[in-house]
């Protein structure tokens, strides 16, 4: 019981980490962040408050609807994502920064597709210890429970969506140009937009639980 505790409490730490640095990589890349990323970017654009205190509040919102509906999703990982992934994102945004200062095409291309399957592994990871998720997380896993009939790969499509929406339309008010825009809002979204949610199943089948539950299980 011990051990298995102990590859909880170590799943749900990495998990988040992880989803931290693989941030500050799509940040780098500039060929689009993850869809709610993208709506905290545009929110960051509009509130001239450091971008991780910015993050930290908006999860405090995000964290009352989950108390409201569903505290069971709430948990150590939880509190670690609210309070440090913020922080932890721009650390990594500044480190891809001096590693790689200009990047080219092709580099950027590889960043993203690292950041995306990384943040499905990380997410999967914190997921599947069952310690608690990130308060965005919490929402598409909350609905697919209540809406037993929607699985939970088209609830995550349907909120990374609304973030998209939400996220373009905020740079645009922002004031951002077209190039802005898609360095913020561009191909990276809309493949983890739709593609986000079968990932971090196809991860949680394949890696998250065996590791949890050993090989055999």
């Amino acid at each position: 019981m011990k051990e298995h505790m102990m590859r909880r409490v170590l799943m749900s730490a990495l998990g988040v980490a992880i989803c931290g640095i693989s941030v500050g990589m799509f940040k780098h890349a500039a060929l689009g962040v993850d869809p709610f990323q993208s709506l905290m970017s545009g929110l960051d654009a509009v509130i001239p408050i450091r971008f991780g205190t910015l993050y930290v509040i908006v999860n405090l919102v995000l964290l009352g609807f989950a108390l409201a509906f569903d505290r069971r999703k709430i948990g150590l990982a939880t509190l670690i994502n609210l309070f440090l992934l913020g922080y932890i994102a721009e650390f990594s945004q500044g480190l891809m920064a001096r590693l790689l200062p200009e990047p080219t095409l092709a580099v950027r291309l590889g960043l993203l597709a690292v950041a995306i399957v990384i943040m499905c592994l990380a997410s999967a990871f914190y997921f599947t210890a069952d310690l608690g998720v990130s308060t965005y997380d919490a929402l598409a896993l909350i609905w697919s429970q209540r809406q037993r009939r929607v699985p939970f790969a088209a609830c995550r499509v349907i909120t990374d969506l609304v973030c998209v929406v939400g996220g373009v339309a905020l740079c645009g008010l922002a004031g951002f140009t077209l190039s802005q825009i898609a360095g913020e809002v561009g191909v990276g979204t809309l493949v983890t937009a739709f593609f986000m949610g079968p990932l971090i199943e196809f991860f949680n089948q394949k890696v998250a639980r065996p590791f949890l539950n050993g090989r055999a299980a």
